[in-house]
């Protein structure tokens, strides 16, 4: 497994409002959307809780791969890329259950692992 670059790590905490995360249907159709519920792993994974997945979570179980776009304070942005693991009753979702607002469902936790990164049009790796 990639590793995020320095650079991304340390913009991760500087960046500024929810992610995007987008996902891909068998027919070859995009969906986007927003996520607030969200941290990176010790290992640099992506996590994102599943509070309202719908297609999102439909994609994931289908074998997608995603995208995960933030932007810092700074304005530059940052997009993660790779394949998403869909957690429910395993280590991951409890650790999960650990930190998120528990006013949120928190159905299960998607991570996505790091295969390509990307500041703006820049390939980092």
């Amino acid at each position: 497994m990639l590793q995020l670059p320095a650079l991304v790590n340390e913009q991760w905490e500087n960046r500024e409002g929810p992610i995007v995360l987008t996902t891909v249907d068998r027919e070859g159709t995009p969906n986007s959307i927003y996520a607030g519920c969200v941290r990176k792993l010790d290992d640099g994974r992506i996590l994102v809780v599943d509070n309202y997945f719908d297609k999102t979570r439909k994609n994931i179980q289908s074998g997608t791969k995603g995208a995960v776009l933030f932007i810092t304070k700074e304005r530059k942005s940052f997009q993660i890329k790779g394949t998403v693991e869909y957690h429910k009753d395993d280590a991951v979702y409890a650790g999960m259950k650990d930190w998120v607002d528990p006013r949120y469902p928190a159905h299960a936790a998607a991570v996505v692992n790091v295969e390509q990164v990307y500041c703006g049009a820049d390939r980092l790796v």
